[in-house]
């Protein structure tokens, strides 16, 4: 009886999760007389900082504009896109690889603020893994050294066997972007699961959005997200994909 129960719930989850896929779509055009609360912003916000993301580092940030003045300046900031120029809310991903030293303690911290007594051997190889590996991961330096450094490393460890191939600055780059990128989906999905419409864009000009936010000169831009009750007219066609046997490869 139990197993039927929880085959049943499977298959309602499953089916739950098939219809918000579905139903995310990219919206650009997002109907004037419908408002968004902000309780489902706030919600989504909650369900995007909960995003698997690299070492829980968490070296994003989310810029939310909810203000009309604010959305008001947003719209050439992004280019006139109809999406802005209709969004009910607009939510900035930002990249804060800056505070990797604040973040990590932060994670020193929570390990340390756990252990009762001796710390065990978990707990110390992660107190070991922010404090010195992290250290190695983020830091640089005017001259790159630090590039050079990390991928001679990986270089001779991976002459004995299988190792993590660390880069320069562009690797670092590439690390906080996706962990930033994730959350964005999560943020999609649950803006989806509650019955409203996104558009995330890559199209605004991250110098000035940078300058109107007070971002620092290291911060960067993930991608701007739309938030509002799409229409019709704002899905652009029907929505294909390059088949499944094209782009899975089952080994």
């Amino acid at each position: 009886m139990n197993q039927s129960k929880d085959s049943d719930d499977m298959q309602h989850q499953e089916q739950c999760f098939d219809e918000i896929i579905a139903f995310r779509r990219s919206n650009r055009s997002f109907d004037q007389a419908i408002e968004v609360p902000d309780e489902i912003i706030r919600r989504a916000l909650e369900h995007a900082i909960l995003s698997p993301n690299s070492s829980n580092m968490q070296l994003w940030e989310f810029q939310w504009i909810a203000s009309q003045d604010m959305l008001d300046a947003f719209i050439p900031l992004c280019l006139d896109q109809q999406a802005a120029k209709t969004a009910k809310h607009l939510v900035v991903f930002v990249t804060r690889q800056d505070l990797w030293k604040n973040r990590a303690e932060w994670n020193v911290e929570k390990i340390e603020s756990a252990i009762q007594g001796e710390a065990n051997t978990f707990q110390k190889a992660g107190i070991n893994y922010y404090r010195k590996l992290m250290p190695i991961m983020y830091m640089r330096d005017p001259f790159g050294l630090m590039g050079i450094f990390r991928k001679t490393l990986s270089f001779v460890m991976g002459l004995k066997g299988p190792f993590f191939r660390a880069g320069g600055t562009a690797q670092q780059r590439i690390t906080v972007h996706k962990s930033c990128a994730l959350a964005a989906q999560t943020f999609m999905l649950s803006i989806a699961s509650a019955g409203f419409h996104t558009c995330p864009m890559e199209g605004f000009d991250e110098k000035r959005v940078k300058k109107t936010l007070g971002l620092p000169r290291k911060a960067e831009i993930n991608m701007i997200i739309a938030v509002g009750k799409g229409t019709e007219k704002g899905i652009w066609g029907p929505r294909f994909r390059v088949p499944y046997d094209e782009v899975v490869r089952k080994l």
